[in-house]
């Protein structure tokens, strides 16, 4: 089931084939010329693929204000839909993150066959417990797995435990945790005990686990929680994930860290633990703005890749699992999510290309500035017209916004989809 006429596609193609089967050879030489096939490249790069969050497909918002878009979905059918559209074009997209509860259904079965239907999996389902919910007994206000109340713990936890129920329903294998429990003020909290009750409330939802399951355990260094927050940084995130058991693992969002952290160096600490469960991909300018993937700082982005890739060369064994996770609220949310996605491709196909003997060597021999100069090449290396003929040779279009824009989809929903309230504040 395809949502737009593959046939606009396919005359969009037409138009560049000769322009990308052109490019593709002339890179293909120069990459050549430093002993790297593309074709094993391009393989490795189709391989590859990203997730979306269903609630990506949606205009963001921020503390002030939110300005609903044209069409946007009203359930998780429509986000579903929506992300059909975005693997259709870019090829890159072939999991959808659920978020619970804002994606309740009364039928999972047939939601998992609209999925299958446009060709989508699910990747980890997603608790929420950082936000109250209509009717629900005790109040997040104050924290959730490590709140001082037990009912409240308790509450989150079946939360949680109702998220991996709905996984197994829909095909899921993981499941994310993040809260924003922690303190404003000094004194408000008891920093140790805190910790002691997220994990014992992280406990109860790691033995719910089925046996294939794993549970990523998301830090955030600031947010709602302004002062302290209970799983602050990848330290704290590490302790906890060593303490629940090998199920459990760490996951890096891009936008959780302080400024100028070194986040390549988090993720091959990571590595070298066993504990790295993934990404959320974002960028980050001032904090956790959500920004389109890569671009405010897409060298850090590369540098990040360049370390799984250096990793997966060294054949140690890890599973990142990986995610966009951005805020749309000046963009139509398709649009980001399909560029995004090229993004982060781009910085997977340009890390696959570094020369990784040459830079090894340089390592070896102190040589500071060959081995800068081995990852600088690889990073400003044009790889469009890998990813070009990676959309084009599996159906995709080689330009997914200029076939987005044409197709006229987002004028169309409109009609279909009620204008959404806009929001006096609140992050969406």
């Amino acid at each position: 089931m395809t949502v737009l006429d593959p046939g606009l596609i396919q005359d969009h193609n037409h138009r560049l084939l000769r322009h990308v089967a052109s490019d593709y050879e002339h890179l293909g030489e120069q990459l050549a010329r430093r002993h790297i096939d593309i074709d094993a490249v391009r393989q490795k790069v189709a391989a590859f693929g990203v997730a979306i969050p269903s609630w990506g497909v949606g205009t963001g918002g921020t503390r002030f204000a939110r300005f609903p878009g044209p069409g946007e979905p009203r359930n998780v059918f429509d986000k579903l839909q929506d992300c059909g559209v975005i693997w259709q074009l870019a090829r890159a997209t072939p999991g959808v993150s659920l978020h619970i509860p804002w994606d309740q259904c009364s039928d999972w079965p047939a939601l998992r066959a609209v999925a299958d239907g446009y060709g989508l999996g699910f990747d980890a389902i997603n608790s929420n417990t950082f936000s109250d919910q209509r009717g629900q007994a005790h109040s997040y206000k104050f924290g959730s797995l490590s709140h001082t109340d037990a009912g409240t713990r308790a509450q989150a936890v079946a939360h949680n435990i109702e998220c991996v129920a709905i996984g197994q329903c829909i095909g899921s294998k993981a499941l994310t945790v993040w809260v924003g429990d922690g303190s404003n003020f000094p004194g408000q909290q008891h920093l140790r005990r805190a910790f002691e009750r997220y994990l014992d409330s992280a406990r109860q939802i790691y033995a719910a686990l089925p046996d294939d399951w794993r549970m990523f355990v998301e830090h955030k260094l600031c947010e709602p929680a302004f002062y302290g927050t209970v799983i602050q940084d990848w330290g704290s995130s590490y302790l906890a994930a060593s303490a629940l058991g090998p199920k459990a693992q760490c996951l890096v969002d891009l936008g959780h860290h302080a400024p100028n952290v070194n986040i390549e160096m988090i993720v091959a600490r990571l590595i070298a633990a066993g504990k790295l469960a993934g990404f959320h991909f974002n960028d980050s300018k001032y904090g956790d703005d959500d920004l389109d993937a890569g671009s405010i700082a897409p060298y850090r982005l590369f540098l990040v890749f360049n370390e799984l890739v250096a990793a997966a060369h060294e054949k140690l064994a890890f599973e990142p699992a990986y995610m966009l996770d951005q805020s749309h609220n000046v963009t139509d949310p398709i649009e980001s999510l399909m560029t995004s996605a090229a993004q982060v491709q781009r910085s997977y196909a340009q890390a696959l290309i570094v020369e990784r003997s040459l830079l090894d060597a340089a390592q070896q021999a102190n040589d500071a500035l060959l081995a800068s100069q081995t990852l600088k090449r690889g990073f400003e290396t044009d790889v469009t017209p890998i990813l070009q003929r990676v959309r084009m040779d599996a159906g995709g279009a080689i330009d997914p916004v200029a076939v987005y824009r044409a197709s006229g989809y987002r004028q169309r929903v409109a009609k279909d989809r009620p204008a959404s309230a806009g929001s006096g504040g609140g992050i969406v």
